[in-house]
């Protein structure tokens, strides 16, 4: 392991533990009955852990948007051709009459006042160049998972680091909620197969449609995971990332590191920003403190992950895109938990008698 990313890991902490109980005291004080904000009082309590203070006040949205390609994508894992990773990432860029990007992303981020920043993690296609587009390829998409490692570990290391420098990036200019997203045609089988090995659960039970493939084609992409894991036993975090993930989910976890370093808030979109976690909770378990997940989107697996990680969703809406969307649709929730820790009066204050 590099030095830097051995630092990195060294400077998550836990959560403030004091700031949490202050959190915890003030909420029972506040002009409501206990429990009525339902989970946003728990939401509350664990941003004042992660914002040391019992009054958190998380303003700026980043959404980090690290594309891949995957070799295992020539195994029919997807029902789309790898080529859509790049015209998406065109599509992330383009400049449109509603602004910067046409994407579900992008609209999203629109909505709330999010910035959208766009990684070349390790896309096969050649990509112009853009002022808005950050490069950070070693290779041009992984090697096939199926037959050998999807990465050296020198790689999978390097975009780590890359994830945790942008994230340190939309830090400065002034993200307090980040929220790793990911577009890569075929990734929903590095992460059915990180899952599966760092859950010791078999294939079938975290596998799913991913972009759409049903029935056979479900079936095979299930055997191709198996096939995979046959093929390795390794069990160290960052080896099992290095065999069975994608540059974007080692883009993703390096965001994630970096941002509980930096004591800000990680929110997590769906089944594939689930899978990089799991590596990342693996390597140091207090990075799951800082852990806000969106939903329970529609991937078989995801479900698994958050028992594991022990987390619980703010909602389930069926999603399945990627891209951050489902985190991007989460930032107002915890704005508003935050908001009401930090602005509702108690009821000493209001004068409110409680008897």
């Amino acid at each position: 392991m590099t030095p830097e990313l051995t630092e990195l890991l060294r400077s998550v902490r836990p959560a403030d533990e004091a700031a949490m109980q202050a959190a915890r005291e003030r909420q029972a004080q506040l002009t409501k009955p206990p429990g009525a904000l339902g989970d946003l009082e728990a939401l509350s309590v664990r941003l004042a852990g992660v914002f040391g203070t019992d009054r958190p006040d998380p303003q700026g949205v980043a959404v980090i948007v690290a594309a891949g390609d995957h070799g295992i994508a020539a195994e029919g894992v997807s029902a789309f051709p790898p080529e859509v990773t790049g015209a998406m990432v065109a599509n992330f860029l383009a400049d449109t009459p509603a602004g910067p990007g046409g994407a579900a992303v992008n609209a999203l981020a629109r909505s709330v006042g999010a910035q959208v920043y766009v990684m070349d993690a390790g896309v096969a296609a050649g990509l112009p160049e853009h002022p808005r587009l950050v490069r950070a390829a070693v290779r041009p998409g992984t090697r096939n998972l199926r037959r050998e490692a999807a990465m050296t570990r020198a790689e999978a290391e390097a975009l780590i680091l890359a994830g945790a420098a942008l994230a340190r990036q939309a830090i400065e200019d002034g993200a307090d909620l980040l929220i790793p997203g990911e577009m890569g045609i075929g990734n929903t089988t590095p992460a059915a197969a990180l899952t599966a090995r760092l859950l010791r659960l078999d294939a079938a039970e975290v596998t799913g449609r991913g972009t759409g493939v049903d029935g056979a084609a479900l079936a095979h992409k299930v055997a191709v995971i198996r096939e995979a894991l046959e093929r390795s036993d390794v069990t160290d975090p960052l080896d099992v990332l290095a065999e069975f993930g994608g540059f974007e989910i080692a883009a993703m976890l390096g965001v994630m590191l970096q941002a509980a370093a930096s004591r800000r808030a990680v929110i997590l979109d769906g089944f594939v920003e689930g899978s990089a976690a799991l590596v990342g909770v693996a390597l140091v378990p207090a990075l799951a403190d800082y852990l806000f997940p969106a939903g329970e989107c529609a991937e078989r697996g995801h479900a698994a992950q958050l028992a594991h990680l022990g987390l619980h969703p703010m909602f389930r809406l069926g999603l399945r895109l990627g891209e951050g969307t489902g985190g991007v649709l989460a930032a107002p929730l915890l704005r508003g938990a935050a908001a009401t820790l930090r602005e509702m009066r108690t009821f000493a204050e209001a004068g409110v008698p409680t008897a």
